[in-house]
């Protein structure tokens, strides 16, 4: 791959094949997870949020008897 300059920005062209494993489409983000010797890994936003929700899950969090969560309440200003 080739490193073009992109306004003020660099950027690289992702292989087809790359674009396809990942599942990918014009406008999704990417977030880069790490960046070393030469290698370089991405995340997709639904990969970090299946991340999340797996590690929430694995705490096994209960509420407390008569507990609710409503929405609108938590966000009242």
């Amino acid at each position: 791959m080739r490193v073009s300059k992109w306004g003020n920005s660099l950027a690289v062209r992702l292989p087809k094949a790359l674009v396809e494993q990942l599942g990918l489409k014009e406008g999704d983000r990417l977030n880069v997870v790490a960046a070393k010797y030469g290698t370089i890994e991405v995340e997709t936003n639904h990969d970090r949020r299946r991340r999340a929700l797996k590690r929430m899950a694995s705490r096994n969090w209960t509420f407390p008897d008569g507990c609710r969560f409503d929405r609108d309440e938590a966000n009242e200003r």
